[in-house]
């Protein structure tokens, strides 16, 4: 299920009870009440969404929630304002909205789709790290946003199991736990092509520690043999070349006794 579908799901739950609401309500006088005014600007602002004009859209929904501040519609609107943020490109504006959402409404019935469009706003698909250079700021925030993104969807699925939103949580747990462990190989296998072979091995075994279970680590752990090969680190090679053979036993990088390698190709080369 897309994001847009699962906002829309939420949407029409959350309204289903606000209109609800509302019905129970005074017959209307003939100057508006605030009420009637939010449920008049939130019809626009959705008339907005649907036609695209986010940045207008945004405005109503923050008229909306000063409006009816406290009920229902307020907390649809903010989430609201958080989504379209979100798709309009803003993303710090888009947190700031979702996370004053968490914090002033922990007991709503919408705080796991919350959790998840946090999740969603941090999300970064490829994480940014193999389409720009090595070194640029970009790759270290873009690994920062995965890691929060990380906790959101965690705290989705350790705290509502049953949401909707649950299933394609943990799938974006895994991405994201791959995608990090990855990350932290090609940063190793950079060094170690440029000779720095301690910061190779450093690299390659916190990948190894942190992301044990990731596809990953099998590369990781062939880096730390041929780094401490190359350092003469004979001991700690064996250790790494064990645990390769133990966890990989059908590894393509597994070479003669001691030192895992394939002499057909550089180890760095999959093709």
């Amino acid at each position: 299920m897309t994001v847009t579908l699962l906002w829309r799901a939420a949407l029409v739950s959350v309204l289903a009870a606000t209109l609800q609401l509302a019905g129970c309500g005074s017959t209307p006088s003939k100057d508006e009440s605030p009420e009637t005014s939010a449920e008049r600007l939130y019809k626009e602002a959705r008339e907005d969404m649907e036609s695209g004009s986010y940045e207008r859209a945004i405005k109503s929904l923050e008229r909306v929630e000063s409006l009816a501040a406290g009920s229902l519609l307020a907390q649809q609107a903010l989430l609201d304002t958080a989504y379209l943020n979100w798709r309009s490109g803003e993303r710090a504006a888009a947190l700031t909205a979702v996370d004053r959402f968490i914090k002033l409404n922990p007991s709503s019935p919408a705080l796991d789709y919350a959790l998840y469009l946090r999740g969603v706003i941090n999300f970064i698909d490829n994480l940014g790290l193999f389409g720009t250079a090595f070194g640029q700021d970009v790759a270290e925030r873009d690994q920062q946003a995965a890691r929060e993104a990380w906790q959101a969807f965690k705290q989705l699925v350790d705290q509502f199991p049953q949401s909707r939103y649950a299933p394609d949580a943990r799938l974006r747990m895994n991405h994201i736990v791959n995608a990090l462990a990855a990350y932290e190989v090609h940063v190793a296998r950079y060094y170690f092509r440029r000779g720095a072979y301690v910061a190779a091995a450093a690299r390659a075994q916190a990948a190894v520690a942190e992301y044990p279970q990731s596809p990953a680590a099998e590369e990781a752990l062939h880096i730390m043999v041929e780094s401490y090969d190359k350092l003469a680190l004979t001991p700690l090679r064996d250790d790494a070349a064990r645990v390769l053979r133990q966890n990989f036993p059908n590894s393509t990088f597994l070479g003669g006794p001691g030192v895992a390698g394939n002499a057909s190709k550089p180890w760095w080369k999959f093709w």
